[in-house]
């Protein structure tokens, strides 16, 4: 098991808090040019700065060969699918409040462990099960359906769970075969070609210089907050990092309170809270399951070591 030691996971706790500083203005600033330039500008502009921003750190010191991926076709998939989770994103946050997003988006860690009890054999214990179904109340608080307020638009961000759940599920299969920097830089290439089909379709060139730079800075803080998470993920446990993605929560409903003047009703923000709160037991629970599991396999082996028979070189 890999060691991390206490400066490293302090480094990666500051790391992963400004990551998420990073997403908040990236979905700030979705929110904010959604009235004003296309999905496809908004998108072409963010993954070509990422390729080119990424490349400029990678390929000048590892050569093209970077690319060469062990499985190139999942890659490919996994492009395509944070194409699809970006595009829902930048539509919905057109019409529902960063706060409410972000909470909703927080569900993901528990659509994978779904998937983990029931296709990749995890042991899930029955308090995580029940943190689930808070989760997935306090959503239905935050989306309200049947009342005056609800509007089906508010389901799309049930949509972006799932797709962002796949794009994990892959990033972490993937992983283990590739290198994060070069999947980051890979990932880039697919999503700018993937749009650029659309471009010559969909393309109207803004005409305010303002509106350029905050397209430009819809690149900037997608591609650092991203590097920022792997940098973090390479100096602490996934495990001690975890919590702190929730900050995102907290940095996404001041920034809709700051820019957009928007204060979550009652409901709303217990929703939010609910969501939080099982997100961060959740987390607790399967950190003490894994430790108590590594626990058992470290006695295991002490024990067949102890019961070795210990080997005596005749002498001469």
């Amino acid at each position: 098991m890999q060691r991390f030691s206490s400066s490293g996971t302090r480094q990666g706790i500051i790391l992963v808090i400004v990551a998420m500083v990073c997403f908040a203005a990236l979905d700030t600033l979705s929110k904010y040019l959604s009235s004003m330039v296309s999905i496809v500008i908004a998108l072409w502009t963010r993954y070509a700065l990422q390729t080119l921003i990424t490349g400029l750190m990678i390929l000048p010191k590892r050569g093209l060969g970077v690319l060469r991926m062990r499985h190139p076709w999942l890659q490919i998939l996994r492009g395509l699918t944070i194409v699809i989770s970006s595009a829902i994103a930048y539509y919905t946050l057109r019409f529902v409040p960063l706060g409410e997003f972000t909470a909703i988006l927080m569900l993901t860690p528990m659509v994978i462990t779904l998937f983990a009890a029931r296709w990749m054999g995890e042991v899930v214990s029955w308090g995580r099960w029940v943190l689930l179904i808070g989760s997935l109340l306090g959503a239905l608080l935050v989306i309200r359906p049947g009342t005056v307020d609800f509007h089906w638009v508010m389901l799309l961000p049930v949509l972006l769970v799932l797709t962002s759940a796949a794009f994990q599920l892959l990033t972490s299969h993937l992983s283990r075969d590739d290198d994060p920097a070069a999947m980051h830089l890979f990932t880039g290439i697919v999503a700018t070609l993937s749009v650029s089909g659309l471009a010559p379709f969909y393309w109207d060139w803004p005409t305010s210089l303002s509106t350029w730079v905050l397209l430009g800075l819809l690149g900037v803080c997608s591609t650092l907050g991203h590097y920022l998470l792997i940098l973090g993920y390479g100096r602490a446990r996934p495990g001690v990092l975890a919590p702190f993605i929730y900050f995102q929560v907290v940095f996404a409903a001041l920034s809709g309170w700051l820019v957009f003047a928007h204060q979550p009703d009652f409901w709303s923000v217990s929703g939010m809270v609910v969501i939080v709160v099982c997100g961060l037991l959740g987390n607790w629970l399967r950190n003490r399951q894994e430790a108590r599991h590594e626990a058992r396999e470290q006695a295991r082996l002490q024990e067949r070591q102890r019961a070795q028979p210990i080997e005596i070189e005749p002498t001469v």
